[in-house]
């Protein structure tokens, strides 16, 4: 058995946390990593203890998954869930029927329609707001239950003084919750700033290759994350173990995947502010954007999503869409690959979008390959 190293470490980088945390015990002949487990029950006598004895309830293999992303986030307990969508309505599984919730006016569209199903059968006030505005942000806060806040947002991009809002929310005893999947834990650690709460689309940055479907919750509250476990069990929300052992895979390269398409992201925001097909390009790297100087302050790095409104409307939006070659149309974000759409296809898109804003997120690709298959489209349509 290896025996424990008296000598004091510093403390690591997030970078190294990503590939060091959540490995099996050093032992000789054991793997480096850990094992699925394909089970849906565990052995069981009857005899009292903290044994697993089904797999809604505990699975091995989620286990590595939850130890590295807690760290990531600098928090206590990680919770992975079946999707994104499992973990906000977790994280939202405290706010009381005629309750109040604060969130961005801009936010995933899914969160948006969840909030307003809660609003139509459980007479939930839902306060949308601009969550750049910090008064605003402030004002809604009085009498809430709930902050459910995104910075950046999606898909505009908006950064928030997330300090002074989450300051405020705890100060007024509003529990709040920071979906953190555009900025990753490399980008900023919402729990540091006064967060209750952390939410992931596993999906997206943190599994990285488009290939599975899971959320996360992260928590430093002891009662908060046995709430998120009960919630996971009862309701059945529960991941597969091969999809977290995937998750976990794509983890160990979530800083290399996301330096590299966030400097791509940069790159490719500043030429496109300078096209003439292009009428407006959002992104917090470009001094001019509205987020730069707390993107700045607050972030790591100002992540791989860029907003995109070309000249001549919602047709010359489509029409780009349509001519890359490249870039895959498609509705999801932070995989390896460039993907593109038009954001007000949905009826629960914010109707304050634009019609015509492309939200781009950006892989991993060559830059010049990207650019050139943009630049194609945009001057084709």
């Amino acid at each position: 058995m290896q025996q424990p190293d008296p000598t004091p470490r510093p403390a690591l980088h997030p970078d190294t946390v990503a590939v060091t945390a959540g490995r099996p015990p050093r032992v000789q002949g054991r793997p480096v990593n850990p094992p699925v487990v394909l089970s849906s029950t565990y052995v069981s006598q009857g005899i009292p203890g903290d044994e697993l004895l089904y797999a809604r309830a505990g699975n091995e293999t989620w286990v590595p998954f939850e130890e590295t992303l807690a760290a990531l986030e600098h928090g206590t307990h990680a919770v992975v869930l079946g999707s994104g969508m499992a973990a906000i309505a977790a994280a939202l599984g405290d706010v009381p029927p005629g309750g109040t919730v604060v969130v961005p006016r801009h936010a995933y569209q899914v969160s948006l329609g969840y909030l307003d199903d809660l609003a139509r059968r459980h007479n939930v006030e839902v306060r949308r707001v601009d969550v750049a505005d910090t008064d605003a942000v402030l004002a809604a806060l009085d009498g809430a239950d709930l902050l459910l806040a995104e910075s950046p947002t999606n898909p505009m991009l908006e950064v928030a003084d997330l300090p002074a809002i989450l300051t405020a929310a705890r100060e007024r005893g509003v529990t709040s919750v920071v979906d953190n999947t555009f900025a990753t834990p490399l980008g900023q650690r919402p729990l540091e700033l006064g967060a209750d709460v952390v939410v992931h689309s596993v999906t997206k940055y943190l599994a990285g290759h488009s290939d599975v479907v899971l959320g996360a919750v992260v928590t430093s509250d002891d009662a908060i994350a046995d709430r998120i476990q009960a919630y996971r069990t009862l309701h059945g929300a529960i991941a597969g173990p091969l999809e977290v052992y995937l998750a976990l895979r794509g983890l160990r390269t979530l800083h290399l995947r996301v330096e590299r398409a966030a400097a791509n992201a940069a790159e490719l925001a500043r030429r496109l502010d300078a096209h003439p097909a292009v009428a407006e390009v959002r992104h917090p790297s470009l001094p001019h954007d509205p987020g730069h100087r707390r993107a700045t302050a607050q972030m790591a790095h100002f992540g791989a999503i860029v907003g995109v409104r070309p000249v001549g409307g919602p047709a010359a939006a489509d029409a780009v869409v349509a001519a890359v070659r490249l870039w895959l149309p498609a509705t999801s974000l932070g995989g390896v690959e460039s993907m593109l759409e038009r954001r007000r296809r949905f009826a629960t898109e914010s109707p304050t979008v634009p019609e015509d804003l492309l939200r781009l997120s950006v892989g991993v690709e060559d830059v010049e390959d990207l650019w050139a298959d943009l630049a194609a489209a945009l001057d084709a349509a």
